[in-house]
């Protein structure tokens, strides 16, 4: 060791050991107390801490004892030992000072050497100041040095509240109009179901059941049942009905389980979609996009073949269906003068196309679920005390030690990438034409790249403690299956059982329900695909964490702007 070295290291250890235990102000009231590097190494392996909002850094360290940093945004950090061990008291840091000056200023030099930057240099973390957002390595503020630990990762940072630039803007006349449409069973096949019994309120604009029951269904919700004779059901829908809330963001680039429907330029129509080239023109976002392919799936709203119109083009091209259904709706006394009056490129109804049709069910989807106001908003808008103490605990571990923020990121909380989670498989899967038997592979099914099988798209959160049962096919019915599940996906895999599954009784359909667990070469391909890595959480960690997702409840989620029309039959 060069003497400089050594020096150094003897300076620190003298006056870092002088006080082993640093603390955080949080309001000039209370400390939070944090690691000294006597502990360090010993049984601290793993330690998260938060400087809070509107608190000061308060060193308690010979040279600067008064010494203050302001914090203008909470600030969480994880400390992993693990990732790198560490030994001595120069590769803690306890200092943060804001303009210093005599002593002070000395010994901030004293430390400003670049091998203690390289020891800092794995931190990253950010603070929002003067309305923009300041990101770098080693900086808390101008001028400041902040607490630091050789080892230590980041914890994800808070987003930043959501806000009506973030949102695309609809016209509500024409939202009107989709919110009868969206709860009229004219745009299916057979005219016997719509949008709304997949997609209602009632069940958090989902419905309740891990593989949906769609067209020759009846009723709502769990209560749903299959039918019978001529229209019962032929098949489960594939995948479970995703919930609707904040569709209508700006951010929001890829949509379904497997992301077949994306913004792309790749058929010169602004869409990446099943329909290719036949996506009909003039489409206003990929949420009118995404409101056209329930109407051409068989199982969903558009009919077995030889039961009508609809099914019957569907079948000989997939664009061919919507003209009918178009031509249903200009034709009807109400729809057809009520969207030549909303729309400003149409004189009269005989101009009404399927794109007026879906821009109104995307404007209406995106005013009517637009969830922005839930305790953990309130909570990024600068309202402190709008979480409670669990949920706190819950979103500091969402934001660090649990992991949940590597992929539930951003303001929507999803990162709208693909992971392979290891769920249970069971029901019919989303099969290709070329699968010799029952399965799901997921992204794989829309890329053909076999890096991509039985990854799924990751969901957004507000609202999903409406949205059970959980997974691409509902395997868990309830928050806290789902997140031991993604504590240790081999184990709970071993461990699920098939009554954990909402799956109404389909007596005619039981034999496939669960077909693929006997097929242990695919299963093997599934339990060898998982992208997480296991984490270890207490019991009350987790109760923490489902305390923090109750959180992402809206305030006005039973108050909507539009709600569910009188005439609606379940």
């Amino acid at each position: 060791m060069r003497p400089f070295d050594l020096l150094r290291r003897h300076f620190l250890n003298h006056f870092l050991k002088a006080d082993r235990r640093v603390g955080v102000a949080a309001n000039c009231a209370e400390r939070i107390p944090h690691i000294g590097p006597h502990q360090i190494g010993r049984w601290h392996a793993q330690t998260q801490f938060i400087i809070p909002a509107d608190s000061r850094l308060r060193p308690r360290m010979p040279f600067h004892r008064c010494a203050q940093i302001p914090l203008e945004r909470a600030l969480m950090v994880l400390l992993n030992t693990k990732a790198k061990t560490v030994h001595h008291a120069d590769q803690f840091l306890g200092l943060g000072i804001s303009g210093p000056g005599g002593g002070q200023k000395l010994f901030a030099g004293c430390i400003k050497f670049p091998l203690l930057h390289q020891i800092t240099s794995p931190l990253q973390f950010g603070q929002r100041r003067g309305g923009k957002e300041t990101k770098g390595k080693n900086k808390l503020a101008h001028g400041a040095i902040g607490l630091l630990w050789a080892g230590a990762v980041a914890a994800q940072e808070l987003p930043q509240p959501l806000t009506d630039d973030d949102f695309l803007s609809f016209d509500m006349e024409q939202a009107a109009i989709g919110h009868q449409l969206f709860y009229d069973p004219i745009l299916s096949g057979n005219r016997n179901i719509a949008c709304a019994h997949c997609h209602h309120p009632d069940f958090g604009t989902s419905d309740g059941l891990s593989l949906g029951i769609g067209e020759g269904g009846q009723g709502l919700g769990p209560d749903r049942t299959p039918g019978s004779g001529a229209d019962k059901i032929r098949k489960r829908i594939p995948r479970n009905s995703p919930g609707l809330w904040n569709l209508g963001a700006k951010e929001i680039h890829t949509v379904f389980h497997d992301g077949r429907l994306s913004t792309s330029d790749a058929y010169n129509n602004g869409f990446n979609s099943p329909a290719q080239e036949w996506l009909p023109d003039g489409l206003n976002s990929l949420l009118a996009a995404q409101a056209l392919f329930p109407l051409t799936s068989q199982f969903e709203m558009a009919g077995n073949v030889a039961e009508n119109q609809v099914t019957g083009a569907v079948h000989d091209r997939i664009d061919k269906g919507w003209p009918i259904l178009a031509k249903r709706v200009r034709t009807d006394p109400f729809y057809g003068p009520a969207i030549a009056a909303a729309f400003d490129d149409i004189e009269t109804p005989e101009d009404i196309t399927i794109t007026h049709i879906a821009n109104s069910l995307a404007a209406f989807m995106a005013i009517e679920w637009r969830s922005t106001d839930s305790p953990f908003d309130q909570y990024l808008a600068g309202k402190v005390d709008a979480l409670s103490p669990a949920q706190k605990d819950g979103m500091d571990l969402f934001y660090g030690k649990a992991r949940c923020a590597t992929c539930h990121s951003g303001p929507l909380l999803s990162d709208q990438n693909f992971h392979a989670l290891g769920l249970p498989p069971f029901g019919p899967g989303r099969t290709r034409q070329w699968d010799p038997f029952v399965r799901d592979v997921g992204r794989m099914g829309e890329s053909n790249r076999l890096e991509d099988a039985y990854r799924f798209r990751t969901p957004m959160l507000r609202n999903v403690a409406l949205t059970a049962p959980y997974g691409h096919n509902g395997a868990f019915p309830d928050l806290e299956s789902m997140i031991r599940h993604h504590m240790d996906p081999q184990e709970s895999l071993a461990n699920w059982t098939p009554e954990m599954a909402a799956l109404p009784n389909v007596p005619w359909l039981q034999k496939a329900d669960f077909v693929v667990w006997d097929d242990r070469f695919e299963m093997d391909r599934q339990r060898n695909k998982i992208d997480i890595e296991p984490v270890t959480l207490s019991d009350r960690e987790v109760q923490s964490l489902v305390s923090f997702l109750h959180a992402l409840t809206g305030a006005s989620v039973d108050t909507p702007i539009f709600g569910v029309p009188d005439g609606f039959v379940p």
